[in-house]
């Protein structure tokens, strides 16, 4: 059997951002809610700075899709702030990778925690892969 993860190593980083919009804050989808960063939005792109990591180092046709997700968010980011996320490899097992990721609005920290990856065969996903 290949070894999917035999170029997955801990340590590797990837990184994602946006703009706080309207479309992407708590009141944007709730009435009478603030116009802050959503958590799904932030678990979101904490998700896609985690598949940056380690997509360039899949087997061709394998893909990461997101399995587990624990994640607090510790502050909220108004309209129109930059939001980065960060995910660094901590661990690989045969067929997953577990990420420590944050998020950041300029210096201050708005969310932590940890996500786990599986890693599949892709090829029946259409352009996933």
């Amino acid at each position: 059997m290949q070894d999917i993860l035999a170029h997955i190593s801990v340590g590797l980083t990837g990184e994602a951002e946006t703009i706080v919009t309207p479309e992407i804050t708590v009141g944007g989808h709730v009435p009478d809610m603030p116009m802050v960063y959503g958590t799904p939005f932030m678990i979101l792109l904490m998700e896609i700075a985690s598949g940056r990591a380690i997509k360039a180092h899949l087997p061709e046709g394998f893909v990461s899709v997101g399995s587990h997700v624990d994640v607090r968010h510790l502050a909220p980011t108004p309209l129109g702030r930059r939001v980065v996320a960060r995910a660094r490899v901590i661990e690989k097992t045969r067929s997953s990778v577990l990420f420590e990721v944050q998020a950041y609005d300029g210096e201050r920290l708005i969310g932590e925690g940890r996500h786990r990856r599986g890693v599949v065969d892709g090829r029946g996903f259409g352009d996933a892969a």
